[in-house]
């Protein structure tokens, strides 16, 4: 191992158990606040992988996060919320976990350790080279992840790999390394904490910046998504009442004529 492994560190406060709630809470929340800083840093690999990303989805490709535990789970939620907020189908955005669905809730003895497994679950999907896989792994040994990140580039896609390990075997394997320094965890090796959280804003900034890159966002509205629930309509009729000045029964019969804020406005103009 020719690199420091800070997930696995110990942290900075120590006798945690001797605290009382509220120390431990803020203490925990002082943490926390290095999280977005550590972002920050890697905003230029982030614009790199959404910039290619765009290039390939406007030409049918495709977005495959794959992970196991913490990490899958994170990646399956990105995917999961992109069809409801931005009206895509669930196809293009993919989130794959060591395990299967089964993992989601429950851990799945060993599954992480299969280095073969994540690209057959790719090529349940007909991967091609059009799309790209972004492997997610705190340590970035994961050997699922691993394994998949060499497959999926020695067969011609384009690769990104989300870790908090820099100099890691994932930051070494892909194409983009996306290496978020958020130092320690406040429990010693628990990266469901500060290092989760990281990848949930990288995940965020991934997938939102691509979706207003190919056109799902108007001004500052989510003017794609599913009408699915009364909230969600109510939405869509605010939003159509102000970009066109009308009332609210008027929106509303529009939004539901055509099924999406989008097309209502279209029509209307």
């Amino acid at each position: 191992m020719d690199y420091t492994k800070i997930t696995e560190t110990p942290s900075n406060h120590d006798h945690l158990e001797q605290m009382d709630t509220a120390t431990i809470l803020h203490k925990m929340n002082q943490e926390d606040q290095k999280v977005a800083d550590a972002v920050a840093e890697v905003i230029p690999q982030i614009t790199s992988l959404v910039d290619s990303l765009a290039q390939r989805f406007e030409s049918g490709g495709r977005l495959f996060y794959i992970g196991a535990g913490t990490s899958g789970r994170l990646g399956i939620l990105d995917a999961s919320e992109i069809p409801p907020t931005f009206g895509m189908p669930h196809e293009r955005v993919v989130g794959l976990i060591a395990g299967g669905d089964t993992a989601i809730r429950k851990a799945v003895e060993n599954a992480e350790d299969d280095r073969v497994q994540a690209w057959k679950d790719l090529q349940m999907h007909h991967i091609n080279t059009n799309d790209v896989v972004v492997g997610i792994a705190a340590s970035g040994t994961t050997p699922y992840v691993l394994g998949g990140m060499a497959d999926a580039r020695a067969n011609g896609l384009l690769t990104a790999g989300i870790t908090n390990n820099p100099g890691s075997p994932l930051a070494k394997a892909v194409d983009i390394p996306i290496e978020v320094n958020v130092g320690p965890e406040f429990l010693t090796g628990s990266t469901r904490m500060k290092s989760g959280t990281s990848q949930k804003l990288v995940l965020n900034m991934i997938s939102t910046a691509l979706m207003i890159r190919i056109g799902r966002v108007k001004g500052n509205k989510m003017v794609n998504m599913q009408l699915s629930n009364d909230k969600l309509v109510d939405r869509g009729t605010r939003y159509v009442m102000e970009g066109l000045g009308i009332g609210y029964e008027e929106a509303e019969e529009l939004l539901k004529k055509y099924g999406s804020v989008k097309k209502a406005l279209e029509a209307a103009r």
